[in-house]
C-alpha cells in the first residue's frame, strides 16, 4: 500500500490517465458511504475513528435540534483554507467526498510529496455536515424551514450562526462552499450535462472582480483545467448575480477567496458516485494548487470563458415524436421525464409534454408503437419500466 500510495502522488503530479488515479482513489474511499441519503448517525462513527496524528475534531455546536457539528482540522502552514458542506440537508455529494479526503491523508505511511506539501504549507478546517437536521429529512432546508444558504445576514438559524462564527474566527485565505445542484442544469446551451459547476461569487451588485475575487477565478481555471481531462464540456459557471442573504457572496465580501462547487448530474449516476470522485479530485488539486503557490497568469480569462450553466436543459429520459392515441385524434409530441427525489428513493413523473426540441435527456428513445395518453404529473414509474426497462 505505501508504494502505490506514492505512486499515486506521481499520477496526480504528472496528471496521467484518470483510471490510474481512479483506481487508486478506490482504495481510499469511504466504503460505508454509498448512496446519497446518509445521515448524522452514519457519519459520526466517521469522525471518531480520524487518526488524532492527522487530525483535530471540535465539537462546535449544535443543529437546531440538538445534533452536534463538528470541525475538523488538519495541517500546520499558513495558508488557511475552510470547507463546509452540506448546508443543504439534501446535497450530500461534498460531504462524502471529504470523508474520502480524509482518508487519503491518512493513508499508511509517512506523508511526502504533494500531501506533505499541503499539510507543511496549509491549515486545512472542515466543517463535514452543517445541516444534520435536513440530512435526516433529505430536505434541503433545516428543522426550523429555513434555507440556510439565505441566512447570512440576520442569522436566525444556529448552523449559519455557528457558519458565520467560524468564518470570523478561522479567517481563512480561501473557503469552499460545497453543494449539488439538480440533474437537469446543462454546461450552456447544450445537451451535456453540467457535471460540476463552480462560480466566484460575487460581492457587490455590480458584479465586480478585486484582487479576492480573482483568486477564486484563478483557482477554479485551474481545477477546470484538470476536470476537463475526464468531464469534456460538463463543467459549467454557476449564475453570478450577487445575493445579499447568501453565505458564499457574503463570504468574499469579508475578504475570503471563495469557491462554490456545484455537484450536477452524469450519465448512469444516480446516487453521484462518479461525480463525488470529482469532487475528491477538485479539491486535492486545489490544495495542491494553492500550497505550491501556483498560478494560473489567464485564469480570470479562463474563468470567464466557462459557459454559466442552464436550468432545466435536460431530462431524465424522453421519448421523442411519441405517437399519442387521443380520443379525438392521434397526435405526435416529445415526452420528458424527471426524477422526483424523495426522504426514501426517487420516483419518477411526467414533466412535460408537447414540442420539447429545444431539451434533450440523459436517454432519449423512439418508441414506434402507439402510447396512451399521459398527463403532466403524472406518475411514471410504469412508463419507465415499459419504456425504459428499469425496475417496478
Amino acid at each position: 500500500m505505501p508504494g502505490k500510495y506514492w505512486q499515486l502522488q506521481s499520477i496526480i503530479h504528472n496528471r496521467l490517465h484518470v483510471k490510474s488515479i481512479f483506481d487508486y482513489y478506490d482504495r481510499i474511499r469511504e466504503g460505508t458511504i454509498n448512496t446519497r441519503r446518509f445521515k448524522h448517525q452514519d457519519i459520526l462513527p466517521l469522525i471518531e475513528k480520524r487518526n488524532k496524528k492527522v487530525f483535530q475534531i471540535e465539537r462546535i455546536g449544535a443543529s437546531y435540534e440538538n445534533r452536534a457539528i463538528y470541525m475538523l482540522k488538519a495541517g500546520t502552514g499558513k495558508k488557511i483554507i475552510m470547507l463546509w458542506s452540506q448546508m443543504h440537508g439534501n446535497e450530500p455529494t461534498g460531504t462524502a467526498a471529504l470523508f474520502d479526503l480524509f482518508n487519503f491523508f491518512e493513508s499508511p505511511g509517512k506523508l511526502s510529496g504533494d500531501i506533505e506539501k499541503i499539510l507543511n504549507n496549509c491549515t486545512l478546517w472542515f466543517i463535514p455536515m452543517l445541516n444534520p437536521d435536513g440530512a435526516e429529512r433529505f430536505q434541503r432546508r433545516n428543522a426550523q424551514e429555513i434555507d440556510i444558504n439565505r441566512d447570512a445576514l440576520r442569522l436566525i438559524s444556529p448552523e449559519g450562526n455557528l457558519l458565520n462564527e467560524k468564518v470570523d474566527e478561522v479567517k481563512p485565505d480561501f473557503g469552499f462552499n460545497l453543494h449539488d445542484q439538480d440533474i437537469w442544469y446543462s454546461a450552456g446551451n447544450t445537451s451535456n450535462p453540467a457535471t460540476l459547476s463552480f462560480l466566484a461569487p460575487s460581492y457587490n451588485t455590480e458584479k465586480q472582480t478585486d484582487a479576492c475575487r480573482a483568486k477564486s477565478m484563478r483557482l477554479i481555471a485551474s481545477i477546470t483545467k484538470e476536470l476537463s481531462l475526464y468531464i469534456p464540456k460538463q463543467i459549467a459557471k454557476y449564475s453570478d448575480d450577487f445575493m445579499p442573504t447568501a453565505f458564499g457572496d457574503q463570504i468574499q465580501k469579508k475578504g475570503v477567496s471563495t469557491v462554490l462547487i456545484e455537484s450536477g448530474g452524469y450519465l448512469n449516476d444516480p446516487e453521484k458516485q462518479y461525480v463525488r470522485k470529482l469532487n475528491f479530485l477538485a479539491l486535492l488539486h486545489a490544495f495542491t494548487f494553492i500550497s505550491s503557490g501556483a498560478s494560473e497568469p489567464d485564469g480570470v480569462e479562463t474563468y470567464h470563458k466557462i459557459p454559466f450553466n442552464v436550468k432545466n436543459k435536460l431530462f431524465d429520459c424522453m421519448i421523442r415524436q411519441a405517437k399519442i392515441e387521443g380520443e379525438h385524434s392521434d397526435y405526435h409530441v416529445d415526452i420528458g421525464i424527471r426524477s422526483q427525489p424523495s426522504a426514501h428513493a426517487d420516483t419518477f413523473m411526467i414533466d412535460d409534454i408537447g414540442d420539447l426540441s429545444g431539451s434533450f435527456a440523459y436517454i432519449e428513445k423512439t418508441v414506434t408503437n402507439p402510447i396512451p395518453p399521459v398527463k403532466i404529473g403524472e406518475d411514471a414509474g410504469a412508463f419507465m419500466h415499459r419504456y425504459f426497462n428499469t425496475p417496478q
